[in-house]
């Protein structure tokens, strides 16, 4: 059992590739109902939901623990310490009421579990590798969206609100882009703070992605030599030490 799971979690082989790509689906649709939930009252049936859902995530957790050479590193990467805040909160989700119910926010950590599955990105496809710097670019922004516009649903958002996520999001987007529309604003000191938060965050990541963009791209290949590990996608030597690199590319088109 034990070598079927390492199969699954580790092979190279395309049912074990696309078994990981499907986490990746699953760890989607854990995001999108960890936020379409946070506002809404739980009543039985999305109690059983939660730890349905909290069900698989252990199972998740309990295989890749299982397999783990070194488990005690393993559970002190920030991913699973994220991965254990949120098993937990949906085991306890019955208890979630009142001035508790807050805690759900803290479901949106599911989302530093995606940084765990970019290894695969990396090894499997060449464009991520030639466009990596972009693509965790927008994935850093995509994590702060949604984990801000998270907050600003459970924290910020009336409660008799028609549309409470799109306004979240809307919030969101119009304080990090600093366009600030002012039809929807945050006049508490706390909302203040947070508005000036998601600014400054957000702002700063948002310049990062633009400059993953149009500067020019690096790819990861280790110099044998030196060492160093960024290089131009076409680079034949390494700048640093002159060595001969053998980077793979798709060759003149």
């Amino acid at each position: 059992m034990k070598q079927a799971v390492k199969f699954l979690y580790i092979s190279h082989d395309p049912i074990s590739v696309w078994f990981r790509y499907g986490l990746i689906l699953f760890d989607i649709a854990t995001i999108v109902f960890f936020v379409a939930t946070a506002h809404i009252p739980h009543g039985p049936g999305l109690t059983v939901a939660s730890i349905g859902v909290g069900v698989l995530i252990l199972m998740d957790f309990s295989a890749r623990l299982w397999i783990a050479k070194d488990r005690w590193k393993l559970l002190c990467k920030i991913y699973t310490l994220a991965d254990i805040v949120v098993i937990a909160s949906l085991f306890l989700d019955p208890f979630l009421t009142g001035n508790l119910a807050f805690l759900r926010i803290l479901r949106a950590l599911r989302l530093i579990h995606s940084y765990h599955l970019l290894r695969d990105l990396r090894r499997d496809s060449r464009f991520f590798r030639t466009h990596e710097d972009a693509v965790i670019a927008a994935i850093n922004l995509l994590v702060f969206v949604f984990a801000t516009s998270t907050a600003v649903l459970v924290f910020f958002v009336p409660e008799d609100s028609q549309t409470p996520y799109i306004d979240a999001l809307y919030f969101t987007m119009a304080t990090l882009t600093t366009t600030g529309f002012g039809d929807i604003t945050l006049t508490t000191p706390a909302g203040k703070l947070f508005s000036v938060f998601i600014m400054v965050v957000g702002v700063a990541l948002f310049v990062r992605l633009a400059q993953a963009i149009f500067m020019p791209q690096k790819v990861r290949y280790k110099c044998p030599s030196c060492g160093l590990f960024r290089h131009d996608p076409d680079a034949v030597h390494c700048k640093h030490c002159g060595a001969t690199l053998r980077i793979e590319t798709g060759g003149a088109g």
